[in-house]
């Protein structure tokens, strides 16, 4: 017997199950009984009916919980339960990291490898001598849009890995590149799905606060400035609320195998929980502190390596900003400054070391949100 959305079907066969799990109709997380049982478990138990890559993240996902369980009973006496594994976020992402570290670099390469091949690509073809000029802007501009179509496509496949890999590291399994990237792959259209509208939504609202802000800049009355700043609040407010609800939907989609209605709601709703925990404590102020954390690392980051071409083009930038000072004509002075950086900058090795070192450095963002979504949940479980 199987019972989905409140409603039982069945009784029915392994065959049958196996045929309404090829029509999606049957989900690992879907309650299932035995007919003379009257106990439930989840469809992902029964044997043969599901393989294993999603078994493998629940069983992960259930030892984590186990651990956190017993981590709480130890320290109950003495403080509060999530004091421990909340101290420890940071402590257990690097731990993860450097254990996995050769496995986390290769699902870096996705991304890694088809921005190196398009930046050589371009910078030989440019380089080229005696070819055709028109074959000399088509190739470049052909191949990068492949490789920027095949980073597309591999990222939903990135994220599933991230998840998955984290997950069974916790648990101190080890298993190969290829099955991660296998019970990745399973994901991949959920992950997509899912993926799309986060990241459309996130753009739109992008639009709109800009188009405000271009309003605010260019309003000739104070009360069109005042009407643009208030839109452009209300904004921002709906810009931070939307990323708080969809702070775990990665986690959600992957390590709780849910739908994608399901994976936005829950994560919703964990991103909004704890409210019987300090403020610091809960997970919407620690997911939004770990992302803080990123972006500034990535600043710096930017600063330190970008930092020597700065410098040496600082005397070229003042002159520029002397002539827009001195009232000469803006257009020509940034057809100046246009025709000066092509020919003073070749292949950009700064530009590509950063990125290749944030590609690298990116799982760790990913592995803190999995060991966050782990805590929070052990905690919501246990009450």
């Amino acid at each position: 017997m199987i019972r989905v959305q409140g409603k039982e079907y069945g009784p029915a066969d392994l065959a049958t199950l196996r045929e309404w799990k090829a029509e999606g109709r049957l989900l690992p997380s879907n309650p299932a009984r035995l007919v003379d049982v009257d106990s439930w478990k989840t469809a992902g138990e029964i044997p043969g009916l599901f393989r294993s890559e999603a078994s493998h993240v629940q069983t992960a996902v259930s030892r984590q919980r186990s651990q956190i369980s017993s981590q709480q009973t130890e320290v109950s006496d003495q403080q509060p339960a999530a004091k421990p594994l909340n101290r420890n976020i940071l402590v257990e992402t690097f731990r993860i990291y450097f254990r996995g570290f050769f496995q986390f670099l290769a699902l870096s390469l996705l991304s890694i490898v088809p921005i190196f091949c398009a930046e050589l690509t371009s910078r030989f073809v440019d380089t080229a001598q005696g070819v055709n000029l028109d074959l000399r802007t088509l190739v470049p501009w052909a191949f990068g849009m492949c490789m920027l179509v095949l980073r597309i496509v591999l990222i939903p496949v990135y994220i599933a890995g991230i998840q998955i890999l984290t997950a069974e590291l916790v648990t101190g399994q080890r298993f190969g590149f290829l099955n991660v990237l296998n019970g990745a792959i399973k994901y991949w259209p959920r992950v997509a799905g899912v993926g799309l509208f986060v990241w459309g939504v996130f753009f739109l609202l992008f639009v709109f606060a800009l188009g405000i802000a271009i309003m605010v800049v260019t309003s000739s009355t104070l009360f069109s400035i005042v009407i643009a700043l208030g839109l452009l609040a209300v904004q921002l407010w709906l810009f931070g609320r939307f990323f708080i609800n969809v702070l775990f939907w990665q986690q959600f989609a992957v390590l709780g195998n849910l739908s994608a209605t399901d994976s936005l709601r829950e994560s919703r709703n964990l991103a909004r929980g704890g409210q019987d925990l300090p403020w610091h404590q809960r997970p919407m102020w620690r997911g939004a502190l770990i992302v803080s954390i990123w972006y500034a690392f990535i600043i710096g980051l930017s600063v330190a390596i970008l930092w020597p071409r700065l410098v040496a083009e600082w005397p070229v930038i003042q002159h520029y900003f002397n002539q827009l000072t001195q009232g000469q004509d803006p257009q020509a002075v940034l057809q100046k400054i246009n025709a000066s950086l092509q020919t003073s900058h070749g292949f950009d090795y700064r530009g590509l070391a950063l990125t290749i070192a944030e590609r690298v450095l990116q799982p760790l963002l990913g592995i803190a949100f999995v060991v966050l979504y782990l805590g929070s949940k052990g905690q919501s479980d246990l009450g």
